[in-house]
């Protein structure tokens, strides 16, 4: 008995652990996840730009059509919540099987209502990897390892946003019926991922186990996975069960200027960037550049180029500054764009290509840092909360960029972008905390 009380006294925190295939494997499970979510957004402007072509969609319809996603992933405030109660494993187990079988439903309707549906429970399947995937990745991840990796998601993000638009350049010779089957294309990658993740089942995250008082499990599950000299850390303290007022409690005293930052600078650049990837082809034909083809393929680069950027000034520079920076830059871009509407196309491509590296550069704090601002009995419902808030902010803009563009010509767009990354500049410049670990050490 006394052995046993040692050996129970002596495990080491698991967040110390060295990384392993375990946590390979669960990062490769909601990266593929983030590659279904990257393509199943971005499909929806290739889908609507062929469906013009075809059938009279009105510029309300395509921005509804194109926010639908959107919409259901604000749902995430609920998802995060469900997640805190119920667990992580238990949503994201399924949750991409739904969204394949939803995908899949537009070739069965023309009609736009039930495609602007498919599209809200497609977001709605979405919202799950956003927030249970997100917060059992930091779970298992090592400390050092959890924010680092995260950042690398907007990679896999990106890559599939990036697929979805090469797919609907080359989904071509089905007549009337090419839109619902580049719509219906989100399958595929849905699929990969819900089978991945059924032959290769995700682990119970310890730290939700721990969280909810269940320890003894949590350790069991840790020393099945990673070895029995793993465990919980013997400094755990369980959180006071806030109950029913855990969501609530977001917007106490404690936690309203972190719920605050992390919705608003999210909303402000998701409605910027969202409101311009998803309608890139009516963006470019605005501003009369040609061969929207290789623009289109320009601006994927750019973005792709701006993750990697991103990654870098993510490990030297701090979240403050990075934040603040990335927002004044991105303003000062699509500024210049919209007040120089008779510059050759050339300059208007070039300096479109810089916005784009510059604002997708920011995209990369868009999983550590909300993370980073709640701690966990709180994570995936504050994270959610923050994605909820983005989401009303990237449907916003996906909605308005193309109505601004018929009302008052794509410059008025660009200006309307300019305004909201000058707003989140001034919100992030008075209000948002220092997160990174580095540099909360050397301020101590």
């Amino acid at each position: 008995m006394i052995m046993l009380n040692k050996k129970h006294k002596i495990k080491q925190d698991y967040k110390k652990a060295p990384l392993s295939k375990v946590h390979l494997r669960v990062m490769l499970a909601i990266a593929l996840g983030q590659f279904t979510c990257g393509f199943s957004l971005g499909i929806t402007g290739m889908a609507m730009n062929n469906a013009s072509n075809y059938i009279a969609i009105s510029d309300l319809w395509t921005g509804l059509i194109g926010a639908g996603g959107l919409i259901g992933l604000s749902s995430s405030a609920f998802i995060g919540r469900l997640s805190d109660k119920i667990g992580r494993c238990e949503l994201l187990m399924s949750n991409m099987y739904v969204l394949a079988i939803l995908s899949l439903l537009h070739l069965t309707t023309t009609n736009l209502t039930w495609t602007f549906l498919i599209r809200i429970g497609i977001g709605l399947m979405m919202a799950i990897d956003y927030t249970a995937g997100n917060a059992l990745l930091t779970e298992w991840l090592p400390k050092g390892e959890d924010s680092k990796r995260q950042s690398h998601l907007l990679i896999y993000w990106v890559l599939g946003f990036i697929a979805s638009y090469l797919t609907g350049t080359l989904v071509n010779g089905f007549g009337a019926r090419t839109w619902q089957i580049i719509l219906a294309a989100g399958a595929v990658p849905a699929t990969i991922t819900a089978l991945f993740r059924t032959i290769f089942p995700l682990p119970p995250s310890p730290g939700w186990l721990a969280n909810k008082g269940k320890i003894k499990i949590a350790n069991r599950v840790i020393g099945k996975i990673l070895g029995h000299k793993w465990g919980i850390s013997r400094h755990f303290k369980r959180p006071k069960d806030n109950g029913s007022s855990s969501w609530t409690i977001l917007f106490s005293k404690k936690y309203l200027r972190r719920t605050m930052v992390g919705g608003i600078f999210y909303a402000c650049q998701t409605f910027a960037f969202f409101g311009i990837s998803i309608f890139l082809p009516i963006l470019l034909n605005g501003m009369n550049i040609s061969n929207p083809r290789v623009s289109g393929n320009l601006y994927n680069i750019s973005m792709l180029l701006g993750i990697f950027l991103g990654i870098f000034l993510f490990n030297h520079l701090s979240r403050r500054v990075f934040l603040i920076s990335n927002f004044l830059l991105s303003t000062f871009l699509i500024g210049l764009l919209a007040l120089l509407p008779n510059a050759p196309s050339s300059f208007k491509l070039l300096l479109f290509s810089i916005f784009s590296i510059i604002l997708s550069s920011g995209l990369v704090l868009d999983y550590p840092y909300p993370t980073e601002l709640f701690d966990d009995s709180v994570q995936a419902s504050g994270v959610g909360t923050c994605i909820t808030i983005s989401r009303i902010g990237a449907a916003a803009g996906t909605f308005l960029l193309p109505v601004l563009t018929d009302v008052g010509g794509v410059n008025l767009a660009m200006l309307v972008c300019a305004c909201v990354l000058f707003a989140a500049f001034l919100v992030c410049l008075i209000w948002a905390p220092e997160t990174a670990p580095q540099y909360l050490k050397k301020n101590k």
